[in-house]
């Protein structure tokens, strides 16, 4: 005679019903305990809002990392700004020259506090192989917090000097006191 009886090809704890679960302490894993100037600075890293300033190739470059095959949105930095009163960091794509140099920097002064700079390419940081008369390294016009080298660099250098950013802005201390305006 054949064993007609069900037997479950599972552990047991699998099939049992949701209403039998036992009840779980109504906080429980829920609250998290982090400081007002963590939590800030979270929300800042995750968040950021670039404002494109492409003036060469590497211009190119930083259009592909917003692509579909890098997915900077990953980052909370997936829509590049048209205004700088709209965006905390500027990314200077390329050779900066004389004539461009005043137009960075009003641009710089019009972004709201807090802001950050990303150098990208060797052309931006020590004016590359074109070092003449008519250009300027962008760290003499405004602060930079992050170089990215190459010519042009990859996207992926791009990304990482993003997460690099991300870090700074994670160690930042005394925001609250900052933001408050009592620092």
């Amino acid at each position: 005679m054949e064993d007609t009886t069900f037997h479950l090809s599972q552990p047991p704890e699998l099939f049992a019903r949701i209403d039998d679960e036992p009840v779980v302490d109504e906080f429980g894993e829920s609250i998290l305990f982090t400081t007002l100037d963590k939590l800030i600075n979270w929300g800042r890293k995750n968040a950021i809002w670039p404002m494109s300033f492409g003036l060469a190739c590497c211009a190119i470059e930083m259009m592909s990392m917003i692509a579909s095959r890098y997915d900077i949105s990953r980052f909370g930095a997936e829509v590049m700004r048209g205004s700088p009163r709209q965006s905390d960091l500027m990314i200077i794509a390329g050779r900066v020259s004389n004539k461009m140099a005043p137009v960075i920097r009003r641009l710089y002064e019009q972004m709201p506090e807090p802001k950050w700079v990303i150098s990208m390419g060797a052309c931006a940081t020590s004016t590359g192989v074109f070092s003449n008369y008519a250009l300027v390294p962008v760290n003499q016009v405004i602060p930079v917090d992050v170089y990215v080298p190459g010519c042009p660099p990859r996207p992926e250098q791009l990304i990482y000097a993003i997460t690099l950013l991300q870090k700074k802005i994670a160690q930042e201390t005394k925001v609250v006191s900052k933001v408050l305006n009592l620092a």
